[in-house]
């Protein structure tokens, strides 16, 4: 599978919770590490998404918000990732930030320029990433 989302993390189903319209899918990706995502009830139909089963969430890098510290954060955000900045690619107007989630699991967020100067974010330090579970899409193989 071939996608231009800039993060596929695969992982193991561990929870389904359904709803009248929507269901509340989380991945275990490995390290105790874990991203919800919010998709149809026809979605976990025709995916057969149940506890146990493979999937990979994928997650564009533009809907990654970048928090300073480990959080967690009072905010709706269902998704807080914390972890260590191991590169910041400077652009002209955004720059991507790669940040370890776990050992082995890099989740990178495209952010604005000035947001980086103005969170003075670098390289080695602890920071959060911050994903809406609705931004978050799932597939199976």
């Amino acid at each position: 599978m071939k996608t231009s989302a800039r993060n596929a993390f695969r992982g193991v189903v561990d929870r389904v919770v359904d709803g009248a319209v929507n269901a509340e899918v989380a991945l275990a990706i490995g390290a105790g590490a874990r991203i919800v995502a919010i998709v149809t009830r026809q979605s976990v139909q025709d995916m057969d998404l149940a506890p146990g089963k493979d999937a990979i969430a994928l997650i564009k890098s533009s809907f990654v918000l970048i928090a300073k510290g480990d959080g967690p954060l009072a905010i709706s955000a269902r998704n807080q990732l914390p972890g260590t900045i191991t590169r910041i690619e400077v652009g002209a107007v955004n720059d991507e930030i790669a940040l370890e989630i776990a050992p082995g699991k890099t989740l990178t967020a495209t952010i604005t320029r000035q947001s980086v100067e103005d969170l003075a974010l670098t390289v080695g330090e602890r920071a959060t990433a911050l994903i809406k579970a609705s931004h978050v899409i799932l597939a199976v193989e």
